[in-house]
C-alpha cells in the first residue's frame, strides 16, 4: 500500500491490497467514511475526493464454469485507475478495469462499468457521461 501525503482516511473506511497487488493513494486524497476499496492495481491520483459508503473493486469473481461453484472459480484482477482532481460522490461504486479521467465527477449511487473521459460527469446505473467540465 502506498499512500501520499496529507491524505485523510476518514473512519471506517475499509482498504485493502489483495495479496500480491497495490493501492495507491495520491497526496491530498480524500476517503470519506465507510468507503470501501479494495483489490489489486488500484491507482487514486492527486487531490481525489471519495464519499462516503462508496465501493472500488478492483476485482471480479470468475463464474463460467457452471459445474463449479463461483467461489472454486477464484478472483480476476484488471486493476482501477482514478485519475488527479476527480469527485466521486456518496455511495458511487466503480468496477474491476476501469478508468476515470482527470477532473471527472461521478454523480451519487452511480455505478462505473466502462471508462470514463477526462474532465466528464457521470451519472446513473451504469454510469454514463450526462456532461463536460470543459469545452
Amino acid at each position: 500500500m502506498k499512500i501520499g501525503n496529507k491524505v485523510r482516511i476518514d473512519r471506517g473506511a475499509d482498504v485493502r491490497a489483495h495479496q500480491g497487488g497495490e493501492v495507491e493513494i495520491g497526496d491530498r486524497a480524500y476517503i470519506g467514511p465507510y468507503a470501501c476499496i479494495s483489490g489489486r492495481g488500484i491507482k487514486i491520483g492527486q487531490d481525489c475526493l471519495i464519499s462516503s459508503h462508496s465501493g472500488i473493486y478492483g476485482n471480479s469473481h470468475n463464474f463460467s464454469d457452471s459445474n463449479l461453484t463461483i467461489r472454486e472459480q477464484g478472483l480476476s484482477y484488471q486493476g482501477i485507475v482514478i485519475e488527479d482532481d476527480c469527485w466521486l460522490g456518496t455511495g458511487v461504486k466503480v468496477l474491476d478495469g476501469v478508468t476515470i479521467g482527470k477532473g471527472s465527477v461521478i454523480s451519487a449511487g452511480a455505478v462505473v462499468m466502462k471508462d470514463i473521459p477526462p474532465y466528464s460527469v457521470a451519472a446513473g446505473v451504469p454510469a454514463r457521461v450526462i456532461s463536460h467540465r470543459k469545452l
